[in-house]
């Protein structure tokens, strides 16, 4: 049966709390979303995504409120944290209350929350009465998804629901910082760079690998961003071999033909349009995507881990 796709928040609501799936936009990408207190409903989101069991989740609330139903305790960086980047594309990982059952958690006695800026997901959010347990809208491993048609492309028949948006504003994954412990630890680079987050509290550090263990955060542990096409991190357009079966993505153009090319302006762009790129790159049978280099800081940290994510042989 084919995926229901709505433009109406309310309406989409109606299947969180009939517990069902449903995918909405935010300002990051798009999330498929479910119930965090229905296990049953949970547990459909991991077999439409085809997801590893043991990747946890992040819940999404319309009200602050609502991190007191989610968490045992908020540690007053972590309070500093939601102070000052809530709504918006952070995460923090808390302490979990006992209300939140473990297939949320990937088995982990923390739970990442979030409240999206993004206006349609959180009229989505209200209405739907209760925080939304959401990985992103994708086939686990593809690229994520950042408009409603690449949700379809990928879920359709599998997911109750599509909650339908404008393309997404920023395109990667939100910031994910760790305030389960004594000091912050940022596990997932994102919109909001490490600066922002020492700003708020001045001993954040960010987290070495986490490969082989129990990871805290979604995209830390498995091959993640990944189109089937072969990606490369080259510097500024050198390089390039087999050009008409290649495509490019960068800022500087190398200037030679190509299967596909798109030049951005700044790495903000080019941060808001490779995971697309990547989707139309597959679409038409590219084989190989070269991805320019950019400065790892600001967003172009983010960027350049999921580049090296999808480019992780």
């Amino acid at each position: 049966m084919d995926t229901i796709v709505t433009t109406s928040p309310t309406e989409a609501a109606k299947f969180i709390r009939r517990g069902g799936t449903v995918a909405f936009p935010t300002e990051t990408v798009y999330g498929l979303g479910a119930n965090v207190f229905d296990e049953v409903a949970v547990s459909k989101i991991f077999n439409a995504k085809k997801r590893p069991a043991d990747n946890p989740l992040i819940a999404h609330i319309g009200r602050l409120d609502q991190v007191k139903t989610l968490a045992a305790e908020v540690p007053v960086f972590a309070q500093r944290l939601i102070d000052a980047f809530f709504p918006g594309p952070l995460t923090v990982v808390l302490r979990k209350s006992e209300k939140v059952p473990m297939i949320a958690t990937a088995g982990l006695d923390t739970i990442g929350v979030r409240m999206p800026r993004n206006e349609l997901a959180r009229e989505f959010l209200l209405a739907s009465g209760t925080p939304v347990v959401a990985p992103s809208a994708n086939l686990s491993g593809r690229p994520s998804p950042t408009t409603w048609q690449a949700v379809y492309e990928d879920l359709n028949g599998r997911i109750d629901c599509i909650l339908q948006g404008e393309a997404t504003e920023i395109g990667l994954e939100s910031t994910v910082v760790d305030c389960s412990g004594e000091s912050p630890v940022v596990l997932r680079q994102g919109a909001i760079a490490l600066d922002q987050i020492r700003a708020e509290v001045h001993n954040a550090v960010l987290a070495e690998s986490s490969d082989g263990e129990s990871p805290k955060s979604p995209g830390m542990k498995y091959r993640h961003y990944s189109p089937t096409a072969k990606v490369k991190i080259i510097e500024a357009g050198n390089g390039i071999l087999d050009p008409l079966t290649s495509a490019y993505i960068g800022i500087v153009d190398p200037e030679i033909t190509l299967g596909m090319k798109l030049i951005v302006p700044d790495i903000q762009a080019y941060a808001h349009s490779v995971f697309e790129f990547f989707r139309e790159c597959d679409r038409k049978s590219i084989g190989t995507i070269y991805c320019e280099k950019v400065m790892d800081e600001g967003i172009g940290a983010a960027l350049m881990d999921r580049l090296r994510r999808a480019a992780h042989d």
